[in-house]
């Protein structure tokens, strides 16, 4: 069964009656302002739930949210790391407008999040949860929180009435806590974080088999990365069980009228995945329901972008749109899902942690467009070579080396993964080879749609003042 067909007996279920009220109350959807719960997982990479028909997870609770609503295959975060793509997020900007590109960085005060316009229009807000990011990466060294203290650039305190962190088994008890502050009669809204599936993966009692599982093509079939992919997996299982405890606590408090959007911040720590711009990298879960005003089941291939979500959220509250931002609103989507918003969508990859640039897990610097067909990436430290982002170290990526070293290592991944050089370009048709590993640049049949992609990302890259050299160099004078 295709992931439409999952969906197919839901939608049909629902009210010819409500989908004639949307479309004609189109213009001003909103009656009484409702709630906002944004759930955002760590690290989670499309298709990792059972909704988009994947087997080997268990997610009942955000199958139901996706069931229950809306859910697209195509949302893509404007980063593969947790800084800059949760500032894109939450500022509805891409992530070059906002100056978000270094990970230890902390969002300028003069950049305005979706939270702080929310409760200038009468919500109550909060975030709780892990570390949302914002406000600096957690590892800090003295001297950096020296500055941040000085200059006072820690401001999410300011930006919203409730804030508090935790581990993910008292985010529960953080939203309960949450909801009995709201003061009566008013509107809130949650971001409430997770950790999972992000590492160390240690959700033992929830994994799979890893003999029973099936592996992606994107990933070598041996029995260390089985293992690793099962943990991801189980990481996936805990995840939607405390998700499950949220929805609950919003059913048994009767807040129907309530938006609940669950996705993830960037891709899994897996091969080719988190701070990549391929499509375990960049491509990520993402649902919205809303009863009432979203036609459950709907499926949407449409092209979504990170920087997209704070635009959609305010539209569909009836809030203004701040013209700054570079997202756009989705809302037209809730009620026909055939609707393209964007041709392109755009990505970056700069620095990730707090470490020294001794490799690509620290620091590289690589952009990206994606169509509806096709994306192309820039390596622009084309010289370096891939070092996985947070497994480096793990029993899967030691084997990879050994086989790689001893001539054993299928050639898909050879290529791929221990090239001598990486390329500087790289096209690929995601409708004909959706893993990314026949690269088209130089193809004779593809030189023009090579040509207008890095001509569009040209262009991005001048009107946001990328700092990287542009991608079309001056034909040389004759």
């Amino acid at each position: 069964m295709n992931v439409k067909s999952f969906f197919m007996l839901s939608a049909l279920a629902f009210s010819a009656n409500v989908h004639s009220e949307l479309i004609k109350d189109k213009n001003n959807i909103v009656n009484e302002k409702p709630n906002i719960l944004f759930i955002l997982s760590d690290d989670h990479s499309y298709p990792f739930l059972s909704c988009y028909g994947n087997k080997d997870v268990k997610t009942p609770n955000i199958d139901k949210i996706a069931s229950q609503g809306f859910l697209y295959t195509r949302a893509y975060t404007t980063a593969p790391q947790s800084v800059p793509s949760r500032a894109s997020m939450l500022t509805g900007r891409n992530v070059l407008d906002v100056e978000m590109s270094r990970f230890s960085a902390a969002l300028k005060r003069k950049y305005t999040v979706f939270p702080e316009v929310l409760r200038e229009n009468g919500y109550f807000t909060g975030i709780c949860g892990r570390s949302y990011h914002l406000d600096g990466s957690s590892a800090k060294a003295k001297e950096t929180q020296d500055v941040f203290d000085a200059y006072g650039l820690q401001t999410f305190h300011e930006r919203v009435d409730y804030l508090k962190m935790g581990e993910d088994s008292l985010v529960i008890d953080l939203f309960r806590e949450f909801l009995s502050l709201v003061p009566d009669g008013k509107p809130f809204f949650m971001w409430a974080n997770y950790s999972d599936p992000h590492r160390p993966f240690d959700a033992y009692e929830y994994e799979p088999n890893p003999e029973s599982i099936t592996m992606p093509a994107t990933i070598p079939d041996t029995p260390a990365f089985r293992k690793d992919l099962a943990a991801h997996y189980g990481e996936i299982n805990r995840l939607d069980k405390r998700v499950g405890l949220l929805l609950k606590e919003l059913e048994d408090r009767g807040m129907e009228n309530t938006i609940i959007v669950f996705m993830g911040d960037n891709g899994s720590a897996l091969l080719r995945g988190k701070g990549t711009l391929y499509e375990t990298g960049l491509r990520v879960p993402l649902a919205i329901k809303w009863n009432g005003k979203i036609l459950p089941g709907l499926i949407s291939d449409a092209l979504f972008s990170g920087e997209d979500l704070a635009p959609t959220l305010l539209d569909a509250v009836g809030i203004n749109i701040p013209e700054d931002y570079t997202g756009k609103s989705f809302v037209p989507t809730f009620t026909n899902p055939e609707v393209e918003i964007r041709d392109t969508a755009y990505a970056i990859r700069a620095s990730h942690g707090s470490g020294l640039p001794l490799s690509t897990v620290h620091f590289d610097l690589i952009r990206a467009i994606i169509t509806k067909d096709y994306k192309l990436i820039y390596n622009v430290l084309w010289q370096l070579p891939y070092m996985p982002v947070d497994f480096a170290g793990m029993p899967s990526w030691k084997d990879m080396i050994k086989q790689h070293q001893s001539g054993t290592l299928e050639k898909k991944f050879d290529d791929q993964i221990f090239p001598e050089n990486r390329p500087i370009f790289e096209l690929y048709n995601l409708n004909e080879d959706p893993d990314e590993f026949v690269n088209l640049v130089g193809k004779q049949e593809y030189i023009a749609i090579e040509e207008n992609l890095k001509a569009a990302l040209h262009k991005w890259m001048i009107l946001y003042n990328d700092y990287v050299p542009l991608p079309i160099t001056p034909k040389p004078r004759r």
